[in-house]
């Protein structure tokens, strides 16, 4: 298999949508780690002594991270070169090598712990989200993540999504607008917010997104006055009441399912016809897994 180099990771469409953040990501968490040196490896291991090791599964689940990873590891020394032998969104099982990598014995070191900690936590929100998106496959219901994510990893577990088979929600505050409910009471009603909202958006000459978080019939009905709106968000409702919600939208606008959604309910949620279900529960509660690297 031929070697892979960062002009091909740059191809990634996650990582090419977001490179600057992800670099930024990367720079901070080495500097975090290493600090003013990795003392042990300077110690007795050379800069200029080439060796290899493998990256081995050591659970099965399906694999994220490994783009990522040739990211970082380019990062810290270009001439590393890492061999791939299986990709990103396949699935693994114990003893399953995901790539080799040959490259100066103390950079490898260096890199090791972060590439492994992005691997881990990636692998196992997009082993997650496969489960899960293969439960409602048989829907049109696509999975979403939300913004409860780590503080400053929330581009790799957004990507990890990706991987799994789930879409990104937004990345953060500033690439949609989501009126929620906070928003409305703030502002006394829906109607005042999506006023006040258009008025922004025009005066700001904006495009992004706007998505109305509405909790009852009687909110649904205030935004079909503002037909720009291209999500209502239907908060805490029962299947009952999703299928009320969705009848009385009549596709005026794509529907998004939310709160309180976890595996044992999401099937019957995805079945009532929503167009999404978002759980913050993709980022924030899934399971590790289990990867090492060892030498050759």
């Amino acid at each position: 298999m031929a070697y892979f180099t960062i002009m091909t990771m740059q191809q990634t469409p996650f990582y090419k949508l977001h490179k600057d953040p992800i670099d930024r990501f990367i720079t901070t968490a080495l500097q975090e780690d290493i600090g003013d040196g990795d003392h042990t490896s300077l110690s007795c291991l050379s800069h200029t002594q080439h060796s290899s090791a493998k990256l081995i599964a050591k659970e099965s689940g399906i694999i994220a991270g490994v783009d990522l990873a040739q990211i970082i590891f380019k990062h810290v020394n270009d001439s590393i070169q890492c061999n791939l032998k299986i990709q990103d969104g396949s699935p693994i099982l114990p003893g399953d090598i995901v790539m080799t990598i040959e490259g100066p014995q103390h950079d490898l070191l260096a890199t090791e712990r972060l590439v492994l900690n992005c691997m881990q936590r990636m692998s196992g929100i997009a082993t997650l989200t496969h489960r899960l998106s293969q439960k409602i496959a048989h829907t049109k219901c696509v999975l979403l993540d939300t913004r409860k994510t780590t503080p400053n990893f929330r581009y790799p577990e957004k990507w990890a999504v990706n991987i799994g088979g789930g879409k990104n929600h937004r990345i953060g505050l500033f690439d949609m607008i989501m009126i929620k409910d906070n928003h409305i009471d703030f502002n006394g009603n829906l109607s005042n917010t999506l006023k006040k909202t258009q008025a922004y958006l025009k005066q700001n000459n904006l495009s992004i997104k706007t998505i109305v978080e509405v909790r009852n019939l009687a909110e649904i009905e205030e935004c079909f006055a503002f037909p720009w709106i291209q999500r209502l968000l239907l908060d805490n409702m029962s299947p009952k009441e999703l299928k009320k919600a969705i009848a009385l939208i009549d596709g005026r606008f794509s529907t998004e399912a939310s709160g309180n959604i976890n595996e044992d309910t999401l099937v019957e949620i995805a079945e009532t016809g929503v167009d999404y279900a978002s759980l913050g529960a993709l980022t924030h509660s899934a399971k590790n897994i289990d990867l090492s690297l060892k030498s050759l």
